[in-house]
């Protein structure tokens, strides 16, 4: 996994005025936490922005006046008006140590089912793993070529020696599904007999009650 490095200083004071006053001069306040002490440090909020505005996972290494130490993103503070970033929190951890991230989740290739007129929709677009953090990818790869019309791809898909998913074994990362807005001429009858059962599991109809004596009171 990249990682990306934040350069900063230590905190002398951490009250109320203290960070005010940090804000104001557009530093951000932080702390490192997981370590033999807890570290509170300021950086530029500038420093962030490819750690926050960005669809890619990193690490971090947080370099203050030389003393650098791996972390990754715990837990950050915005203003609720401005989006401005009051705090971030940050997690030491240590080579050989193993972390608990979320990673993005990429499709690759064009299911069958979306050629027959289907949509594939992601029920997870980040999943949640552990493992070293040299192990861990920058993205997860989900091939979802071979899927029909109704069909699913769970997280067992994508399991890898490198991390262990934290997610139970029958969570979905998409499906195919039937599209309302696209007429099926053309689909194949296995796929559309396989769309169709797949909807029947999820909530089939009943015949309402009475039915059978009406027909019969239609035939008199």
């Amino acid at each position: 996994m990249k990682s990306i490095t934040i350069k900063g200083s230590k905190r002398e004071s951490v009250g109320k005025k203290a960070t005010k006053a940090l804000r104001n001069a557009g530093e951000v306040p932080c702390v490192i936490y997981g370590g033999d002490n807890i570290v509170h440090f300021a950086a530029p909020e500038v420093s962030f922005n490819k750690l926050i505005y960005t669809p890619d996972v990193h690490t971090v290494v947080v370099d203050l006046n030389g003393n650098k130490t791996n972390a990754v993103l715990q837990d950050i503070q915005f203003h609720p008006v401005t989006d401005e970033i009051l705090h971030i929190d940050f997690y030491e951890f240590h080579e050989g140590q193993e972390i608990t991230m979320e990673i993005p989740v990429h499709s690759e290739g064009i299911p069958k089912g979306v050629k027959n007129g289907g949509v594939l929709r992601f029920n997870l677009r980040r999943m949640t793993v552990r493992g070293l953090a040299k192990n861990l990818p920058d993205y997860i790869v989900a091939n979802v070529t071979p899927l029909k019309i109704g069909q699913k791809l769970y997280v067992t898909a994508v399991a890898s020696e490198d991390y262990k998913i934290m997610h139970p074994d029958n969570t979905v990362i998409c499906q195919v599904r039937t599209s309302r807005n696209v007429s099926l001429i053309g689909v194949d009858e296995d796929e559309e007999d396989e769309d169709d059962t797949a909807e029947g599991a999820e909530g089939e109809e009943t015949p309402a009650e009475g039915g059978d004596d009406a027909a019969e009171e239609s035939k008199e």
